[in-house]
């Protein structure tokens, strides 16, 4: 057993079993796995108590936390990608025809806004469909995980206690961003979304991250090897990931696996690149989306959010 003990939570998703199986361990230190039901719950007590050592994080809650000042840095472990494209729905009996059609409405947003599904839709909506996104009145189910944020006048509260879906679901809103509702006349609001999805891969290089790594400013201070040392034993558990996917050994029922086996079908590489400079453009992308939607005051550099140390490394 090492020395060093780091608190630690992170999913319990392909790419991280061997490291919570141990089959895989840092060389530096111990993973002390804490089970957090609901995962974002972590998020929102990392960045307001510093509950962890180290702890999966949403991008964009990331983003904010730092610029806020929470003593937080990233590595370049990225987690979790998703495909966006189906994460705004509508209400088909709403006079919302095509995104555009948002434009004058209000539109429901599941917990905040800076969550970062949420920011990547909204980036769909503006860049593939000419959305004015200020022109949208953005309401939301719930509050920022950091509390000094504040968003922009077009982003408002529900009324306490309000449902989103219920409200989709019965027209009183015309569309909502990352809820799920089983309703004849709720519908993605951009047609076939999956489909839209790898034409957005496939044309655009549109593959977007979701979750990274985030370790505590005290830990890195006080020992500064242990950011390479996450990120090779991330990046070793996730190889034999990737290793399954290409020996064709995965579940066919799993949403996650299918949609990495397919985007390596389409890219020809590791759906779940480590490491900034694979990843550049994607990052520059969600800044500029966090930019544009008053989530971040200003642009930062990619290179600046992530530890020294991490910034050459690939995996």
């Amino acid at each position: 057993m090492a020395d060093l003990q780091l608190r630690t939570v992170t999913r319990r998703q392909g790419n991280n079993a061997a490291l919570l199986a141990g089959e895989v361990q840092p060389r530096t230190c111990d993973l002390v796995f804490e089970d957090v039901p609901v995962l974002v719950h972590a998020f929102r007590h990392m960045v307001r108590e510093l509950a962890y050592d180290v702890c999966e994080m949403a991008l964009t809650t990331y983003l904010t936390a730092r610029e806020h000042g929470v003593p937080l840095t990233a590595l370049p472990v990225f987690l979790v990608r998703g495909l966006h494209h189906d994460k705004i729905l509508k209400n088909v009996t709403a006079g919302v025809e095509r995104p555009k059609d948002l434009e004058g409405r209000r539109v429901g947003v599941n917990r905040g806004y800076t969550v970062t599904t949420g920011v990547w839709a909204r980036a769909i909506l503006a860049e593939e469909h000419d959305v004015d996104l200020t022109r949208v009145t953005w309401v939301l189910s719930g509050d920022e995980h950091v509390a000094t944020y504040e968003p922009p006048a077009n982003v408002v509260a529900a009324a306490p206690g309000a449902d989103l879906a219920a409200l989709l679901a019965a027209g009183e809103l015309p569309a909502a961003a990352g809820i799920t509702v089983e309703h004849p006349d709720v519908v993605p609001l951009i047609p076939d979304p999956e489909a839209a999805a790898y034409v957005a891969l496939r044309d655009r290089g549109l593959y977007p991250i979701n979750h990274l790594v985030v370790v505590r400013d005290d830990v890195l201070a006080a020992h500064p090897e242990v950011a390479v040392d996450l990120f090779e034993a991330f990046a070793a558990s996730k190889q034999r990931y990737v290793d399954t996917l290409r020996a064709g050994e995965l579940d066919a029922t799993d949403d996650t696996d299918r949609m990495h086996q397919r985007v390596m079908e389409i890219t020809g590489r590791d759906p779940l690149p480590y490491g900034i400079e694979p990843n550049r453009d994607v990052l520059e992308r969600l800044i500029r989306a966090a930019v544009d939607q008053g989530i971040l005051r200003r642009p930062v550099a990619v290179d600046d959010v992530f530890a020294p140390t991490t910034r050459d490394l690939t995996a």
